[in-house]
């Protein structure tokens, strides 16, 4: 699953692909790097990250997935709003990545429901002002298993069926460099809820934090893109159905590399 973060903020790539052109454009570029999906957001959702108004991210978002569809292209919507949901899935989304589950926009299960469309259900605490405060548990792999579990009955009971739900652990989301590595290294457990995971982990602080070492500066988000690869192709080789990244040609390569390797076990 490639990025494209149509926003001026985003925490790694903010400002780069504004322009609905530029966009569109970078979006087809992915696809020709090994993209399988397109995943376009409007909206960035890093720590501390503002709010925007509904009309403006429709404004951002809808003209991509448009132009990524009718190129032929899958493309993912990512956001909370359910009226971006419903008008990005009638320009041509296939799916809706809404990193709160459905519990920021009270309407946004009833308008997946409607729509039919595959739907990602991420583990999440809150918004992105005040999550890094909610970063607290016991067992982080148990807790987050369970309020996962939690969000799937939630988005049954409002009308989506269960095969269309897939999962993400919501790496950096209310989490600390700790508990993201522990959800990696336990995603068996997370796909024990038996439906399929997409892992997110591309570029995030906790990369950062690994490659710094104690006490260090971590290196800017774009340096990071190998340590994604490295991250994704773990995942993949654990059963993640997807991986989202920013880069996705050296990530394609790792996960492609993982897959051999299964292949000859």
């Amino acid at each position: 699953m490639g990025v494209v973060n149509v926003t001026p903020d985003s925490f790694s790539d903010g400002g780069r692909w504004f322009d609905t052109t530029a966009a569109v454009k970078h979006g087809l570029d992915l696809v020709a790097q090994g993209a399988d999906l397109i995943d376009v957001g409007g909206e960035s959702t890093r720590p501390g990250a503002s709010r925007v108004d509904a009309s403006e991210e429709l404004r951002r978002v809808v003209p991509v997935v448009r132009g990524l569809a009718s190129e032929g292209v899958t493309v993912s919507v990512d956001t909370m709003r359910a009226r971006v949901a419903e008008e990005a899935v009638a320009a041509g989304a296939a799916l809706v990545n809404d990193v709160s589950g459905g519990l920021a926009d009270p309407d946004m299960v009833r308008v997946v429901a409607a729509a039919g469309t595959p739907f990602v259900v991420m583990h999440w605490r809150g918004f992105s002002e005040s999550m890094n405060s909610r970063a607290v548990y016991g067992d982080v792999v148990a807790e987050v298993a369970r309020e996962l579990r939690e969000r799937m009955d939630a988005v049954v009971a409002g009308g989506i069926a269960p095969e269309r739900i897939v999962i993400d652990p919501g790496l950096g989301f209310a989490k600390d460099a700790a508990h993201d590595l522990s959800l990696v290294a336990h995603l068996d457990e997370l796909r024990a809820l038996g439906r399929p995971l997409l892992v997110a982990a591309s570029r995030k602080r906790f990369l950062g934090h690994v490659l710094a070492g104690e006490g260090a500066a971590p290196p800017p988000a774009r340096e990071r893109d190998a340590a994604t690869a490295a991250i994704s192709a773990l995942s993949a080789h654990a059963g993640a159905w997807a991986v989202r990244v920013h880069e996705v040609r050296a990530t394609a390569d790792a996960v492609r590399v993982a897959r051999a390797v299964e292949g000859a076990a």
